[in-house]
C-alpha cells in the first residue's frame, strides 16, 4: 500500500510539472483534411485545411493538446461568402493559412479561378466570418500572413516565374507584400524571396506553402517543394531581414519520403506543406500534409493531416530527426486534454450521425448549401428532396457527405424511399468527383422496386449499371453498406437490417483515387437523390449514417 501510495503521489507531482506523457497517433486527422495550416493563441490551437469546391468551405478546428481536434466551425459558411456554382469539385479554395494578432483572427486563402486571393477576419474563430475581402495584387496562391515583433504584418505567396517566363515547367517564386491588417490591404513594392526553390540549377519545381517563423534573431522562411505528390518535400532558408537575402540550408530537405524504398510496410509518402507550431511542452512542431497509400501512389482518403516533433540544430529546424519515415505515433512529456463533445479524427474509431436537430459541422455540400432541399427530424432523421441536379453536374445536387477517413471503412444507413420512376433513385454514394463513383442506390424497374449499383462513366456524363436486386414493395426501409478494403469496394443491402445480401464485392477502388481522378480531394461517402435531370416531388429519407474504420496501421 505504501508503495502504490508513493507512485499515485509521483504521478500526481509529475501530471502538475507538466511531465506527463501523451501519446500522439498520426495521422492527426484522417482522410480528407489537405493543406493544414495552425496557428496558437495562448494555451489554444486552430487549424484548418482546404476544401475545394465543398461547402461549408475550410474547417475550424480546435485543440488544446495536438491530438484531440474538434471542429467548432467553417470559415466559409454563408452562400453570399462565396460561389462556387460551375467549379469542378476539386477547384475552389486552396490552402488556406490561419493567423491571430491583438484579438482579430485572419484566414488568407485563394479562390483558384474566380476571386483569386482573399482574407476573411473573426473574433471568433468558431465564427462568424467576415466576407471575403479580394487581395487582387497578389497574385499567386497559397499566401499566408505573417505578423512580426514590431506588429508590421506582411503577406508571403507562390507566384509566377519572373517576369513571367518559366525556364522550365513548374518553375515558380516566392514573393512577398507588405498588408495592412486593417484595411485589409498590400501595399509597397512585390518583392521576390525565391527563385524556382532552394537550387535553380536543379530546376526545382513548385515551391509553394511559404511561411516565416522568427526565432534566436533568425527570420525562416520554410516552403513546400517537389509538387504535391510523391516527390513532394519542405524546405527551408534564413536571412536576418525578412526582406532577404534568404540563404538555404546545405541539408535540405527537412522532411521527405521521396528517397525511401517504395516496398516499405504501411508506407507514408508524399509528406511537405508544413508549418511549425509550439507544443504545450515549448518545443516546436510541425503539422504537415502526407498520404497512406494502399499500393503506389493509389489512395482513396485524400491528403491527410500528421505531425513530427522538430529538432534546432545549429539554428536549423529538422522535422522529424530520430527517424526517416514519418511514424504513426509519437510521445511527448506533456498532459493530455481531451475535447468534450469531439467526434475521434484518429486511429481506428466508429460513430454513427443521427439527424434530429443539427447536422455535424464536417459533413459537406456540393458547392453551396440549399436549406429548401433537406430537413431533419427525430422520426424521420435526414429528408433529402430529390432534385433534378446529378453528381455528375458542376451544380448543386442533393447531396450529403462525409470524408472517407480509413482505407478499411464501412458506411451504413438505413433509407426510407419509394421511387415513383425509374429516374428517381435515392442512396449512398462513395464519390471521389463528377467523373469517378460508385452509386448504390434503390430505385423501380420495370415498375418494381430494386436496389441498384452504379459506376460512373469517364467519358459521358452518364452510368453504367453494374448490379441489380428485387427488393420488397412493402419494406418500410431498407439497409445500404458500402464497405472500403484498400483496392476494393463492396456493396450490400438488408431488408431486415440483420442479414445482408451482397450486389456486388471487390470492386475496383483505384478508379476513385486520387491519382485516377487526376484531382485534389479525397473519397466521401454521400447520402444522395436525385430525380435525374427531370422534376420530382418525391423526397427521400436517411434515418443514420454509421461509420467505422479499421486500419492495420493503427491497431
Amino acid at each position: 500500500m505504501h508503495k502504490l501510495y508513493q507512485t499515485i503521489l509521483i504521478l500526481l507531482f509529475a501530471s502538475q510539472l507538466g511531465l506527463a506523457q501523451i501519446t500522439i497517433p498520426n495521422p492527426i486527422l484522417t482522410g480528407f483534411y489537405p493543406d493544414p495550416s495552425i496557428t496558437q493563441v495562448g494555451k489554444d490551437y486552430y487549424l484548418v485545411h482546404s476544401t475545394f469546391s465543398y461547402f461549408p468551405g475550410i474547417p475550424v478546428f480546435h485543440s488544446k493538446d495536438l491530438k484531440n481536434w474538434k471542429q467548432i466551425g467553417n470559415v466559409i459558411h454563408r452562400n453570399s461568402q462565396m460561389d462556387f456554382m460551375g467549379e469542378r469539385l476539386t477547384r475552389g479554395l486552396f490552402a488556406p493559412s490561419i493567423s491571430y494578432h491583438k484579438g482579430t483572427y485572419y484566414v488568407v486563402c485563394t479562390d483558384i479561378d474566380h476571386d483569386g486571393n482573399f482574407v476573411v477576419t473573426a473574433k471568433n474563430p468558431a465564427g462568424p466570418w467576415s466576407d471575403p475581402v479580394k487581395i487582387p495584387q497578389v497574385r499567386g496562391i497559397d499566401p499566408s500572413i505573417y505578423f512580426d515583433d514590431d506588429d508590421k504584418a506582411y503577406i508571403v505567396y507562390n507566384s509566377d516565374a519572373p517576369d513571367r517566363k518559366p525556364l522550365y515547367s513548374g518553375h515558380r517564386t516566392v514573393r512577398m507584400q507588405a498588408f495592412d491588417p486593417v484595411t485589409l490591404k498590400v501595399f509597397g513594392e512585390e518583392k521576390q524571396l525565391i527563385n524556382g526553390g532552394v537550387d535553380i540549377t536543379k530546376k526545382p519545381v513548385w515551391i509553394e506553402a511559404p511561411h516565416f517563423l522568427k526565432k534566436n534573431g533568425w527570420y525562416y522562411l520554410y516552403a513546400a517543394e517537389g509538387g504535391t505528390s510523391v516527390n513532394h518535400s519542405e524546405v527551408v532558408l534564413r536571412s536576418k531581414s525578412i526582406w532577404g537575402p534568404f540563404v538555404p540550408y546545405e541539408q535540405n530537405p527537412i522532411l521527405t519520403q521521396r528517397d525511401l524504398p517504395a516496398d516499405r510496410k504501411d508506407p507514408v509518402t508524399s509528406a511537405g506543406h508544413a508549418q511549425f507550431v509550439e507544443g504545450p511542452d515549448g518545443k516546436t512542431y510541425a503539422i504537415f500534409l502526407a498520404v497512406r497509400p494502399y499500393e503506389g501512389d493509389f489512395y482513396n482518403t485524400g491528403r491527410e493531416t500528421f505531425i513530427a516533433p522538430v529538432e534546432w540544430k545549429n539554428d536549423w529546424p529538422i522535422i522529424n530527426p530520430d527517424h526517416k519515415e514519418i511514424q504513426y505515433s509519437y510521445t511527448a512529456k506533456y498532459k493530455e486534454v481531451k475535447q468534450k463533445g469531439a467526434l475521434p479524427q484518429a486511429g481506428n474509431f466508429q460513430y454513427t450521425l443521427t439527424f434530429e436537430k443539427n447536422l455535424d459541422p464536417a459533413l459537406l455540400f456540393m458547392r453551396k448549401i440549399d436549406s429548401s432541399s433537406f430537413s431533419l427530424s427525430k422520426k424521420q432523421g435526414l429528408t433529402l428532396k430529390l432534385k433534378p441536379e446529378t453528381v455528375m453536374d458542376f451544380s448543386n445536387p442533393s447531396f450529403i457527405g462525409k470524408r472517407q477517413q480509413h482505407l478499411y471503412s464501412t458506411a451504413e444507413t438505413a433509407l426510407s424511399f419509394t421511387a415513383t420512376a425509374e429516374h428517381e433513385k435515392a442512396g449512398l454514394v462513395i464519390l471521389q468527383d463528377e467523373k469517378h463513383f460508385y452509386y448504390l442506390c434503390k430505385s423501380q424497374s420495370q415498375g418494381k422496386a430494386v436496389v441498384q449499383l452504379y459506376k460512373s462513366m469517364t467519358t459521358e456524363k452518364s452510368m453504367e449499371l453494374l448490379a441489380e436486386m428485387p427488393v420488397k414493395a412493402s419494406a418500410k426501409s431498407v439497409g445500404l453498406r458500402i464497405s472500403s478494403a484498400g483496392d476494393t469496394y463492396s456493396f450490400y443491402c438488408s431488408e431486415d437490417f440483420k442479414t445482408w445480401q451482397t450486389l456486388k464485392e471487390k470492386v475496383d477502388a483505384k478508379f476513385l483515387s486520387t491519382k485516377a481522378a487526376g484531382s485534389f480531394i479525397g473519397c466521401l461517402y454521400g447520402m444522395y437523390a436525385t430525380s435525374s435531370g427531370q422534376t420530382s416531388t418525391n423526397s427521400a429519407s436517411f434515418k443514420y449514417l454509421k461509420y467505422g474504420g479499421n486500419d492495420p496501421m493503427f491497431k
